[in-house]
């Protein structure tokens, strides 16, 4: 009896994906180093890359790249399968689900700044709504939306504004 061998050759495409989620893996783990002040609040870093394969290569692209990068992330950081894992995985879910709704609005009024945006808001109610719902049942949660949104408004902002320059040259 001889053994059977089947070998998987990645495409083009594949490869592209691969190195668009290592970019962002790899800003995940540089912003894990980085103290934050509050707990639960980081820049999404990582998000400049999803929002980059948004739109140079689509939706689907971009939902590739950023699972990816919340398994990955998690993987590397020793935090798969924890509650920082699945806030993480919620946010992400959030955001490309509006990602998906957005992709279908007028591109002359809403731009890569307007698309962090609206991702950097489903991302942190996704994440406030599995908090909510998981743990912290508890409705003093409320009280920390206020500070949330501030942190959505401006690392979203900021992240557009970086997409967007990266997104000026040719590919």
């Amino acid at each position: 009896m001889t053994a059977s061998v089947t070998e998987l050759r990645p495409g083009p495409d594949d490869v592209h994906v691969a190195r668009l989620a290592a970019a962002a893996i790899a800003l995940a783990v540089l912003e894990a180093g980085i103290p934050s002040p509050i707990p639960g609040i980081k820049p999404g870093l990582a998000n400049i890359v999803t929002l980059y394969a948004l739109v140079r290569h689509g939706w689907r692209v971009a939902a590739w790249v950023s699972m990816l990068r919340v398994f990955g992330g998690a993987i590397l950081l020793g935090g798969f399968l924890s509650p920082g894992f699945a806030l993480s995985l919620a946010g992400g879910v959030a955001s490309l689900a509006v990602l998906a709704a957005a992709q279908y609005l007028p591109r002359r009024w809403f731009g890569v700044v307007s698309l962090s945006l609206l991702a950097a808001f489903a991302h942190i109610a996704g994440q406030l709504l599995l908090a909510r719902l998981w743990l912290i049942p508890h409705d003093g949660l409320k009280h920390l939306v206020p500070l949330f949104v501030i942190a959505a408004w401006g690392f979203g902002l900021v992240n557009g504004l970086i997409a967007a320059h990266l997104l000026e040259d040719p590919p």
